[in-house]
């Protein structure tokens, strides 16, 4: 293929991509699941087509075609998630000096009837969490806070606020990893990747979640353990359990790490972050409803699950009904065991090999969940970009038929669609962790 041609089919994937997202974001509800499964697919294929075809010096023309996308999405209304109501709604009662944990937004309305207008009644009615206290940890609620400030009772400003904060956290990942990936010696292509994948451009700047910063916080974790910076890494990954309570199950990692296991500076630096992002929990004894949701929330959904699902019916066929609430502990503390387990017998060296240990532990983590919500996979599939491995990635695409469940009128989910996923992802994670052999020697000369 000459250079113009190559460069006339990257231009011609560049435009389909941007339609497709277009497309997405402003025409496509997530009920029409065919459509979007269509459109999905094409996006994915556009991803992967643009990697294989562009050249490493392009990394500035990607960069800002990545951007222009995410831009074109700023006034799009949330049509793949309903979350965003109740971040609104945190964001103003702690505009008005109320503590989003005390009350549910059910009682809150009750209790204060004078203080309700008609912007709150709104969101109510949008919210599809009325009877639960919040369950987004304080970090969090200051992003609400500005976007309720910068909103000023207009949802789509508030929107266009979030969008915003959450773009601009995109475009630190893209230049961390764009860094890290010079540090580790791989190519810079690897960017597209992650820059042009439909999950993460849907679910950061469509759908505003917050997996992104997340993912920001342990990439500047990551790139200050490189720089010996001990205690600006502690503190970065302090605060992206700040942001999500997620990344603390990586704890034992830092342990099993010379590197941070005898590192003063590092875990001074983690307990600040963490006490200044939880410190607000311990007012009124909010901490006691954060947890209780956070019980309820591991004790009563059930979305996109795997081995969950598995032996959730070989309960029903051995008690006639649902065992959630004995089979989530006891999948916790396997989880646990997992965890320990892993930290111990791998022991990274390095941090390449500290990386891989990250993506292995997410991996284990989200396959025994019962709830495993397509934005969950964007920090591991960000990070497994350091790896050799390629299961998030194909995750990325797998995932969505996880959304069948939105074009069915009763939300049921469907075990083919379910099966078909999970079959992609065994497949995926058994090439990658029972057929290379090659993956743990590459990782060992990594810093």
């Amino acid at each position: 293929m000459t250079r113009k041609l190559k460069q006339l089919l990257i231009l011609l994937i560049w435009l389909v991509i941007s339609v497709g997202f277009f497309c997405l974001a402003y025409f496509v509800p997530r009920e029409n699941f065919w459509l979007t499964l269509l459109i999905y697919t094409s996006l994915f294929a556009g991803t992967l087509a643009t990697y294989l075809l562009s050249e490493q010096s392009k990394w500035k023309l990607i960069f800002i075609g990545g951007l222009l996308i995410r831009l074109s999405l700023l006034i799009a209304i949330p049509k793949w998630s309903d979350d965003y109501p109740r971040f609104f709604w945190d964001g103003e009662m702690v505009k008005m000096n109320q503590n989003p944990y005390l009350e549910t937004p059910g009682n809150w309305l009750k209790n204060n009837p004078k203080s309700a207008n008609p912007y709150l009644e709104n969101l109510f009615d949008l919210m599809n969490s009325q009877g639960y206290f919040s369950v987004y940890p304080p970090l969090n609620q200051g992003i609400f806070y500005l976007a309720a400030v910068g909103g000023n009772l207009d949802p789509l400003t508030g929107i266009l606020v979030l969008r915003i904060l959450l773009i601009l956290g995109e475009i630190g990942v893209f230049f961390l990893l764009f860094k890290l990936f010079d540090h580790f010696k791989m190519t810079r292509s690897k960017l597209i990747l992650y820059w042009l994948n439909p999950l993460v451009i849907m679910e950061i700047t469509g759908n505003l979640h917050f997996e992104g910063l997340v993912l920001l916080l342990l990439l500047a974790a990551l790139f200050a353990l490189i720089k010996d910076k001990n205690g600006l890494s502690g503190g970065f990954w302090g605060l992206s359990v700040g942001m999500k309570l997620l990344p603390l199950m990586l704890i034992s990692t830092f342990f099993s790490f010379v590197k941070t296991r005898k590192s003063i500076a590092f875990w001074l630096g983690s307990a600040c972050t963490l006490i200044v992002s939880f410190a607000w929990l311990l007012i009124d004894n909010s901490w006691i409803h954060f947890l209780q949701s956070l019980k309820l929330y591991q004790g009563k959904f059930e979305f996109n699950a795997s081995v969950y699902y598995l032996i959730r019916e070989i309960g029903f066929w051995i008690k006639g009904y649902n065992i959630i609430g004995d089979l989530t502990p006891i999948l916790s503390s396997i989880t646990l065991l997992g965890i320990l387990y892993f930290s111990w017998k791998r022991k990274p060296e390095n941090t390449h090999q500290l990386v891989d240990l990250w993506v292995l532990i997410y991996l284990f983590y989200l396959i025994l969940q019962p709830v495993v919500h397509p934005w969950y996979l964007i920090p591991a599939f960000g990070l497994s970009l350091f790896t050799n491995k390629k299961a998030f990635l194909i995750w990325t695409f797998a995932v969505i038929f996880s959304y069948q469940a939105y074009g069915d009128p009763n939300y049921q989910e469907s075990p083919i669609f379910l099966f078909l996923e999970y079959s992609i992802l065994a497949l995926a994670v058994y090439w990658d962790y029972f057929m290379k052999t090659d993956d743990m020697n590459s990782l060992s000369n990594g810093n």
